[in-house]
């Protein structure tokens, strides 16, 4: 008896987020017939796949018993970046009116760049100067959004070429572009931290940091390579939003930190370190778009739903806390 128990406790802690996704998808669909549309989960996943992927970043961070605060301020200076290379000719305010027009790849890669460089930054503080995660991220998130103001004035930058729209707007086999490089980035981001040395010492530096030390593991490179990640995956974030929008502006992206750290919350990693996986910070940021998306479509006032969102991210930790004391 007490084995069926404990056998029915795992399945709740390890699968219980997904009753609850397709309990919300089921709801709604009773409730609001046009939900359940194939446009309106196409939607559904193209909003989910800007935070989803800072998500997939933010996981690997926080099972290294870290945080990063900046990835909302690193994704809107990326996009700035991406934008300001990528405005036609015959933009009426080009940022750069002497510069020729550019290829996409260009843009993209002066996004990437920024993101990662800014990744570096923290990882190499964390790492290397003892500042905790909070103290060192929460200064990139001031210094980047600084900086995107200054490097646009306060405006921001549009009428990019063709193949942003495609980027944003366009379908690979009937599926939104967006997606696909959620799901390209999702699959890379899985391969890493479940089938390779990196992903092993992830947790095994957010499990027990002095015992990882003592087997061998560089635990400053680890923070520096986690963080540079994530800065990387901001960046991609800023590529995939700048496209979206075919614009972009430097208040872009605000509190886009806290709604990646709730997708990875809800999904199942844990903030004590050592625990998370990839698919359940893709199961968490689907739970926060339906749930977005129901309320909108019930006509819920967007402020109830940032209470709602609060709310859900509270019982989260509260869960977490609880199943990480019955196992200590």
């Amino acid at each position: 008896m007490d084995k069926k128990q404990f056998n029915f406790q795992n399945m709740i802690s390890k699968y219980g987020i997904v009753a609850v996704l397709i309990l919300m998808i089921v709801g709604m669909s009773i409730v609001k017939p046009s939900f359940r549309t194939i446009t309106n989960f196409l939607n559904i996943l193209t909003q989910s796949s800007i935070y989803g992927i800072l998500a997939l970043g933010m996981t690997l961070v926080i099972i290294s018993k870290g945080i990063d605060l900046s990835v909302g301020s690193i994704l809107a200076m990326s996009a700035v970046v991406a934008a300001s290379l990528g405005q036609t000719s015959t933009a009426t305010s080009r940022l750069f009116p002497n510069l020729p027009e550019l290829p996409v790849i260009v843009p993209i890669l002066g996004a990437l760049a920024i993101g990662t460089l800014c990744g570096v930054i923290n990882g190499g503080l964390i790492a290397f100067t003892g500042i905790p995660a909070f103290i060192a991220t929460l200064g990139m998130t001031t210094i980047a959004r600084g900086f995107a103001y200054i490097y646009t004035n306060g405006k921001p930058v549009s009428t990019l070429i063709p193949g942003f729209r495609f980027i944003g707007q366009g379908n690979f086999l009937g599926v939104p572009m967006p997606v696909v490089i959620y799901l390209v980035m999702i699959l890379i981001t899985w391969v890493l931290l479940n089938n390779t040395r990196f992903g092993k010492h992830v947790y095994a530096v957010g499990g027990n940091i002095n015992a990882a030390e003592v087997s061998g593991v560089n635990v400053k490179k680890m923070l520096l390579l986690i963080y540079t990640y994530m800065g990387l995956l901001a960046g991609i974030s800023g590529v995939v939003a700048t496209a979206r929008m075919v614009s972009a502006q430097p208040g872009l992206a605000v509190g886009y930190e806290l709604t990646a750290i709730a997708s990875t919350t809800i999904g199942g990693t844990s903030h004590s370190g050592g625990i998370g996986t990839i698919w359940g910070a893709v199961v968490g940021a689907l739970v926060l778009s339906v749930m977005r998306n129901g309320m909108t479509i019930l006509g819920i006032h967007s402020y109830w739903q940032q209470i709602v969102e609060g709310l859900v991210i509270i019982v989260a930790v509260i869960l977490d806390m609880r199943k990480n004391a019955r196992k200590a």
